[in-house]
């Protein structure tokens, strides 16, 4: 839901009734991943996707009838080997699909309004739902912004909301969206819950270290994949708004202590494209100690060796050395800065999702990687 949490706001604001269809679990070759919405207003007006276009067409008349019975329901969409042309993922996969009225008459209507002006925002937050346990619990929605206390709740528990909440919050703190499982005991109703927690972060940032060609290419790609983009270098002659506008930063600073400075987290990337010791020596060693998602260097093999042998000496261990993606990129037969920064991405985007970087034709590895966007908590 969160993924379309701009229109929702809108709509929000405008004081139309909507019902929104979310992706709570998937299975086999299912085209999105729990989180994915498709929200349908009163008058019929659609936006987002859940299946990318196996199953919207059902899925838009259970928000339409959830609109009007006021009721939240999951449902089931599969395969259907008799019929490829049912309602059913031809893909093989299967999905389930939580659909929640939001009508200005809903007592979570606040509380999804919150959730949705903070997500528009760009604001951290976490919704959490349930979507398996008592019937009247669907649809009840909580949520966690900041380091203490929610909003809303699951049912009249206090305690069932604390537990939540304190998984809810852990999934935001690492940007993860996904399941979590309530046993009977922590669910406080005598069975137990299964809760949907999406979360909204803001972008993950791309710093890039280097203003040269390649540099404004990556910039573009970074961009294009959704991230945060800082360009980087001590030399102001190079590192100029007129050279990457599209970049959000250009910092004139040395590397390193640029970065010494600046907030990263767990889904920071590192690009490296000095390659001149100077720089990348004193900023490696800072870089890989850490704890982010991806260091990445820039240079021929030759490059590399002696780049290992200088970030030894000045204490970076064998462990640390291990981290350091060097040369850069997948191999793809880049030449051009484009394809270079093509064939970055693709690794940081394989690194970040566990894939193989091995062409899918005549592989047996599965297209989507189980785990790799959310995940899958419990609570006894």
């Amino acid at each position: 839901m969160l993924d379309i949490a701009e229109e929702l706001h809108r709509w929000v604001e405008q004081g139309r009734d909507f019902a929104v269809a979310t992706v709570v679990a998937t299975g086999g070759s299912a085209p999105r991943q729990p989180g994915a919405a498709l929200a349908v207003a009163r008058d019929g007006t659609a936006i987002g996707s859940v299946s990318g276009g196996c199953v919207e067409g059902a899925v838009y008349e259970l928000c339409r009838q959830a609109l009007e019975d006021g009721s939240s329901v999951v449902e089931r969409f599969g395969y259907s080997d008799d019929d490829a042309f049912a309602v059913g993922l031809t893909c093989g996969g299967v999905i389930d699909i939580l659909v929640t009225p939001v009508r200005a008459d809903g007592p979570a209507r606040p509380v999804f309004a919150a959730a949705l002006a903070a997500a528009a925002r760009g604001e951290a937050a976490a919704v959490a739902r349930v979507t398996s346990g008592p019937g009247e619990l669907l649809g009840r929605v909580l949520l966690v912004r900041g380091a203490a206390g929610h909003e809303g709740g699951l049912g009249g528990h206090p305690e069932l909301d604390r537990a939540v909440a304190g998984q809810a919050r852990a999934m935001l703190d690492a940007g993860r969206t996904g399941t979590v499982e309530i046993g009977a005991d922590g669910s406080r109703c005598g069975q137990p819950l299964t809760v949907l927690v999406e979360s909204s972060v803001p972008p993950p940032r791309m710093i890039v270290f280097g203003a040269i060609d390649f540099a404004s290419a990556l910039v573009r790609v970074g961009k294009f994949l959704g991230h945060h983009v800082t360009v980087c270098d001590a030399r102001p002659v190079f590192a100029t708004r007129e050279r990457f506008p599209e970049a959000d930063e250009v910092v004139v600073r040395w590397p390193h202590e640029y970065l010494a400075d600046t907030e990263v987290d767990g889904r920071t990337v590192l690009c490296v494209l000095t390659h001149d010791a100077k720089f990348d020596v004193p900023l490696l060693r800072l870089a890989l100690r850490l704890p982010v998602a991806y260091v990445g260097a820039m240079g021929s093999r030759r490059t590399h060796l002696d780049r290992q042998a200088r970030l030894r000496e000045v204490g970076v261990s064998e462990l640390e050395l291990a981290r350091l993606r060097s040369p850069i990129g997948l191999d793809l037969g880049a030449r051009t800065p484009e394809e270079t920064a093509l064939s970055i991405a693709a690794e940081i985007v394989a690194r970040r999702r566990g894939g193989s970087g091995v062409p899918l034709t005549g592989a047996h590895t599965p297209i989507h990687h189980e785990g790799a966007a959310g995940g899958v908590g419990s609570v006894a």
